[in-house]
């Protein structure tokens, strides 16, 4: 049975349809992508699912006592509460529960009559079942869990939500929504605002989760590692199984079937034509007339079914589907709307483009020297870099977090800004094409046409519109204002732009920022063919994937650049290796110092330097004694969840959980003003 089933569904705005006829279903532990061109409805749709939004005809329904949860695109967040009140709020049923239970047990403690005591047991007993059964010896590690995943420190739990940036706010939020538990999640670009790190951890979160998910991302990557079904808007509605990669061969697959069979029926609908014209009117006429009774029945079935619903089903099927006329058309008719049929077309417009790219002498492209990445006034470089080489026809990724550096980093490279220390030498013959994250080489005041313009003075005017035709700028468009563009038409502009600069080298800062699906697949096709170099900025980890020959990771905590030769999938790789690694050192490391005497940590110190060393020692000993704490909370946990029959034992139990988990908020106190002194 499924979870949520919507039968017709068809949005209106006014005379525009939005979409129409759309019916799907969400059944338990779904993985469903929905994807489709910018301006399809998605959006639309998701908020008519959750109910924020009516539609105009079809029917919804919904499982008893279903949940939702929803993710809007531009989510926002108004509250004068902490990030920790936030999210501990949604689990004021089980605080509650556990103040009863604290009520129960200092009542069992206190002398009372046997039959009182018996009471009190019995109730602690439901109770405590009841409070286990929801989480509720697990629920402020759920929440330490996942706020850490969506990349907050533990300084950031007492933060007031208005000191926090709106990308913040909507992690937050994702959060909220995250522990409340609903049985199903409709997301709208749930990774927007969240780096690498986050979003790999918000992966591992939905492929483990409990629950059904519907959502809608263009980060392809992301989508590859969560989602087991597409339904595509184009905006007929298409269903696929498997993630994306998948769903881009099978739509090939199914694009290339449906144009076989349209080739094929339109050949023989032409052949019947052409005997029904050489007869009508000869010796064979009635077996003419029937041709043209039968073919009038068949061009009727197809308009209304297409070429495969009507191939698919008997006549019995197709008068049930489609209004069949039983008049037969005269031959003029049937010829008129033989020849206006159409192939099939689900795919969205598509970029024409291509980058021509200059010929050049020398395999050098790029190198530095003990660079460094900054600006002189703020007194510190953003990171150091080791001594890069990009020759020619390679492909750097350079990835990392939002304010690293690497937009910078760009920036030095096309001499824009000089660097902050170390050298910077560019190959012979080399032409930049460079697409900016703002796109700042635009005018605002600039209509389109003044600005391929002056990008190609040469061009004529007709030949401007006929190339911003190929960019779907089309009409009066054309004679729009810059400023006036959305982000995916201005980005749309850029590459229009970038095509006619006839570079060798691309610059490409985070090129598919507000381009929807369609256009990111065109742009990798474009790409993937350049004889070029290109050196790509992006979080775009699909196309990174599909085109990196090194990456360049800015790791923003060591404020280094760290260099690894080959594709992205085996970087992740050999990424997961190292954390494991570490991660057992870590464990060893450990067991030693719990082994070591303590008498070096006892010694006076003086001066500056030994009074830091003295706080990141005392910063050592929080993490470990937190660690500590959380696996004694497990362990008591575990016995509560099968309490012991005597009553004396269980009161202790729980107000050795009480305690432990006051003893554990104490200590993420002390580190989080620990913390924040080191870094001031």
């Amino acid at each position: 049975m499924s979870l949520l089933a919507a039968t017709n569904l068809s949005k209106s705005f006014g005379p525009n349809d939005i979409f129409k006829n759309v019916s799907l279903s969400i059944p338990h532990r779904a993985r469903i992508g929905l994807v489709g061109p910018n301006g399809v409805g998605k959006t639309t749709l998701l908020r008519i699912l959750y109910g924020v939004e009516e539609p105009s005809s079809g029917e919804l329904q919904r499982a008893k006592g279903l949940r939702l949860g929803y993710l809007p695109q531009n989510a926002t967040l108004e509250s004068g509460g902490t990030v920790w009140q936030e999210c501990i709020g949604l689990f004021a049923d089980l605080i509650a529960m556990q103040e009863r239970l604290s009520h129960l047990e200092r009542a069992m403690s206190d002398d009372q009559t046997e039959t009182g005591l018996e009471s009190a047991i019995d109730s602690y007993g439901r109770l405590q079942a009841e409070f286990e059964r929801l989480g509720g010896y697990t629920y402020e590690t759920r929440i330490r869990h996942t706020l850490t995943g969506l990349g907050f420190a533990l300084a950031d739990y007492n933060r007031p939500v208005t000191q926090l940036s709106g990308g913040q706010r909507t992690r937050v939020l994702l959060a909220k929504m995250l522990l409340s538990d609903p049985d199903v999640l409709l997301l709208d670009e749930p990774t927007n605002h969240l780096d690498i790190a986050a979003i790999e951890w918000l992966e591992s979160y939905l492929r483990e989760w409990h629950g059904a998910v519907m959502l809608i991302s263009h980060d392809r990557y992301f989508l590859d590692q969560v989602i087991s079904d597409v339904i595509e808007m184009t905006p007929a509605v298409n269903l696929y199984h498997g993630n994306y990669t998948q769903y881009l061969d099978q739509r090939q697959e199914r694009w290339e079937r449906q144009m076989q069979l349209y080739e094929s029926e339109t050949t023989r609908l032409e052949k019947d034509l052409d005997y029904i014209k050489r007869n009508i009117a000869g010796q064979n006429v009635r077996q003419a007339r029937g041709r043209l009774r039968r073919l009038s029945r068949e061009v009727e079935a197809i308009e209304g079914l297409g070429f495969e619903g009507a191939s698919s089903k008997n006549w019995a099927e197709i008068s049930g589907d489609t209004d069949i006329s039983e008049h037969m058309m005269s031959v003029d008719e049937v010829e008129k709307r033989v020849h206006a049929l159409r192939p099939p077309s689900n795919r969205p417009p598509q970029l024409r483009l291509h980058l021509k790219t200059s010929a050049r002498s020398g395999d050098l492209v790029l190198r530095t020297r003990g660079l460094q990445v900054g600006y002189h006034d703020e007194g510190r470089p953003l990171f150091s870099a080791p001594d890069l080489t990009l020759l020619r026809g390679e492909c750097a990724g350079v990835i990392g977090p939002n304010g690293a550096g690497k937009s910078t980093f760009l920036k030095i490279l096309l001499g824009q800004l000089p660097p902050y220390a170390g050298t910077v030498v560019m190959g012979a013959n080399l032409h930049l094409g460079y697409f900016a994250q703002a796109h700042e080489g635009l005018h605002p005041e600039r209509t389109l046409m003044q600005e391929i313009d002056a990008v190609a003075p040469n061009m004529r005017p007709g030949e401007i519109r006929d190339y911003l035709a190929k960019f779907l700028f089309t009409g009066e468009d054309v004679f729009k204002r810059v400023g006036m563009l959305s982000g995916g038409e201005r980005g749309r502009l850029a590459l229009a732009c970038l095509e006619l600069s006839n570079a060798n080298l691309l610059l490409l800062d985070e090129p598919t920022n507000h381009l929807d699906l369609p256009s990111q697949e065109i742009l990798q096709t474009v790409l993937s063919a350049f004889s070029g170099t290109i050196l790509l900025v992006s979080h775009d980890r699909y196309l990174i994937d599909a085109l990196a020959t090194q990456i360049w990771e800015v790791d923003s905590d060591q404020a280094l650049l760290r260099v690894f030769d080959g594709g992205y999938t085996a970087y992740r790789a050999a990424r997961l290796a190292e954390q494991e690694t570490a991660r057992q050192a870590a464990a060893v490391q450990k067991a030693v110092v719990q082994q070591e005497t303590q008498p070096v940590r006892n010694v006076q110190r003086s001066g500056n330097t030994n009074k830091e060393r003295q706080r990141k020692q005392r910063l050592i000993d929080l993490e470990s004694e937190i660690s500590e704490i959380e696996t004694q909370i497990a362990q008591v946990g575990r016995k509560l969840e099968n309490p012991p029959a005597d009553a004396g034992q269980v009161v202790k139990l729980s107000q050795d959980y009480d305690r432990l988990q006051q003893l554990l908020e104490e200590r993420m106190n002390d580190w989080a003003r620990l913390s924040e002194e080191i870094a001031f």
